[in-house]
Parts: structure tokens; C-alpha cells; sequence
């Protein structure tokens, strides 16, 4: 019976090549694929389950992974892509823990310090930019524990690598989507999550850097709502009475159905152009109602499942090198596309 060093070796490629073309797994050129699945279709391989059982009882894998908490049901769908990948790879001794913690460098640094106590060999993380964070992170690494950041980054850690949006262009995107859907003089107030969150400041900016050159836009003020409906409905509350000419509104993060309940309590609520982030159930129910102008989307549940897919690679031998970051598609959302 062939087996899969036979086949590498008579494709010239590795057998995690072998193994990736064998599960249809991303990382082959077509080229390449295409002759090994010849191999495998001439020396009639047929993989041997019992082995693969085998090799799964003697060696488990558990993965950590710390994203941020349900207050953003963002993660609720990235959530979603890792637990999938899970149920893939559960037979080949692959189990993950998740935990989902506050926005909070404690929070993060204890979540940590349970993921290890419970004997993770990998760790998949939403980092928090923070020293210490990003400290314990770096330790992490030197100490044979890989690290994988997902949906946001951190500055310079020691990662394997960045699976996500890619935030400085999505920044840029939102811009050019206000600079096409307004007319005028646009006075603009900023929604930021927390700008302790690299995916949130690398959005504003890269809406910044767009509009930068265009006469017609003014920031009026940017303030923080980390994440929350009942901090963005008094932040656009108070922008809006403070600043009435205020006529574009621009969401770097989640939080954006109490900013829509406030414009809509204004009177505001079909007025001005919202550019906000995801698909959450209300964000899409606010776009429906014509109050939020365009949702820029970003494949939450292919993060999850990206990212799993390369830190068990990686743990199991079959890949040594990533490319530094692995970018999701956007797509953007109007209410005539939904």
C-alpha cells in the first residue's frame, strides 16, 4: 500500500503538501496539486483511518484561545469559525478552549495564565495593545508556546502569524465609501471602540489618510465607546447637541446600535451617512431602516477557522514557515443588497 512519504517523494514536495492536497487545505499552487493528486490517483492511495486514529490517541493538541467578550457579537460569528474547525480536526486529537474576556489588559494576561494552567500548546489571541500584554505574549513565544493573533494585532510581538482584516485598507475603504455617498461639506463624528485596540486606531487611521487632501471633510471630535450601545448612544447624544452641524457619523468598532438609537431619538436618523463596521443582526436591522448608509464586512467566521487551521498545522509539523499575515476579504453592504 503507498503511503504518503511515497508520494512526496515522488512529487518532490513534503508530506505536509501530500497531507494538504489529500484534505483540500489552502497553501498548494494548483500546479503542484494537480500533480500530486496524479500520484495519488496512480498509486491508488488510500489513507489508512485506523493509523490516523492511532496517531490521534497517542497525541493530543489543545489550543488556547482568547478573543473578546460577548458585548461585541462580532466574535459571537468568529466564535462560530473556530468551533467548526474544531469539529474538522477533533478526530485527529485537535481540542481548542476559548475564552472570552473584557476589554482589559488583566483580563487578557489572567485568561492567559488559565490557558497555560490548563496545558495549551499553542495560543490564538485578539491581543489587547498593551506593554504587558504584549510582553507576556513575546514570553510566550521564547518559551516554545506559539502565538497567533486573530482579527487584531499587537506591535512587535513574536506571533507566527496575523490572520484578520486587513485595517489600514478598511480604514481607507470607509473613506472612500463617505467620500462617495455625500455631497458638500461633511463635518464628521468619530465612533472609536478603543484605541488601545490596533484594529480600531489603524481604521480611523486609514480613513484619515484618505481623506486627508479632500477639502470638504471636517473631524469634529472622535471619542471612545469601547464597545458599548449605552456609551455610543451618550457619546452621539452629546456630539450631536454640542456640535449640531455635525452631518456624517463614522463607527471604527461595535457599539453602533446605541449611536443609531441616538440619531434616531434626534430626528437624525435618515440624514446623514453612517459608515459602519460587520454584520451583526442589529447592525443589519439599522441598515435596513436606512439609518446606517454602508457596513463594511470582513469574513469573521474565516478568521476562526484560518487561524485554527494554521496553529494545528504548525503544532503537527506540517507547515514551518507562514507569511506574515493572512487578510479576509471585505465586502461592503448597502440596505438594496440585503
Amino acid at each position: 500500500m503507498a503511503t504518503i512519504k511515497e508520494i512526496a517523494t515522488k512529487a518532490g514536495v513534503s508530506r505536509g503538501t501530500v497531507d494538504r492536497v489529500l484534505n483540500n487545505r489552502d497553501g498548494v499552487n494548483e500546479e503542484t496539486a494537480r500533480r500530486v493528486r496524479a500520484i495519488i490517483k496512480e498509486l491508488d492511495y488510500k489513507p489508512n483511518k485506523a493509523g490516523i486514529a492511532l496517531a490521534a490517541q497517542k497525541k493530543k493538541y489543545l489550543i488556547g484561545i482568547i478573543i473578546f467578550s460577548r458585548m461585541n457579537p462580532f466574535f459571537d460569528e468568529v466564535t462560530k469559525g473556530f468551533e467548526q474547525k474544531a469539529e474538522e480536526l477533533a478526530f485527529y486529537g485537535c481540542e481548542i478552549v476559548i475564552k472570552r474576556v473584557a476589554y482589559h489588559p488583566d483580563a487578557q494576561l489572567s485568561a492567559i495564565k488559565v490557558c497555560l494552567s490548563e496545558g495549551i500548546q499553542g495560543l490564538i489571541i485578539t491581543p489587547y495593545n498593551d506593554p504587558a500584554v504584549r510582553a507576556q505574549l513575546i514570553d510566550l513565544s521564547q518559551s516554545g508556546i506559539p502565538v497567533i493573533t486573530v482579527n487584531s494585532d499587537a506591535d512587535n510581538i513574536k506571533r507566527l502569524t496575523y490572520v484578520g482584516s486587513d485595517y489600514l485598507s478598511s480604514g481607507k475603504a470607509a473613506g472612500a465609501l463617505m467620500q462617495k455617498m455625500t455631497s458638500g461639506t461633511v463635518n464628521v463624528g468619530v465612533i472609536m471602540g478603543d484605541s488601545n485596540i490596533l484594529c480600531h486606531s489603524q481604521r480611523y487611521t486609514g480613513f484619515l489618510q484618505q481623506l486627508e487632501h479632500d477639502d470638504r471633510f471636517n473631524i469634529i471630535e472622535c471619542h471612545e465607546n469601547y464597545d458599548d450601545d449605552n456609551k455610543s448612544h451618550k457619546i452621539v447624544t452629546d456630539m450631536l447637541t454640542a456640535h449640531p452641524q455635525i452631518n456624517a457619523l463614522f463607527f471604527t468598532a461595535a457599539g453602533v446600535y446605541g449611536g443609531c438609537i441616538a440619531l434616531k431619538e434626534a430626528g437624525l436618523g435618515d440624514k446623514m451617512c453612517v459608515i459602519t463596521y460587520d454584520d451583526v443582526p442589529t447592525t443589519i436591522d439599522m441598515l435596513k431602516e436606512g439609518i446606517i448608509t454602508a457596513t463594511i464586512c470582513q469574513g469573521p467566521r474565516w478568521q476562526g477557522r484560518k487561524s485554527l487551521e494554521l496553529m494545528w498545522e504548525y503544532l503537527t509539523g506540517n507547515i514551518t514557515q507562514m507569511d506574515d499575515c493572512y487578510y479576509s476579504e471585505l465586502n461592503i453592504k448597502i440596505r438594496e443588497t440585503i
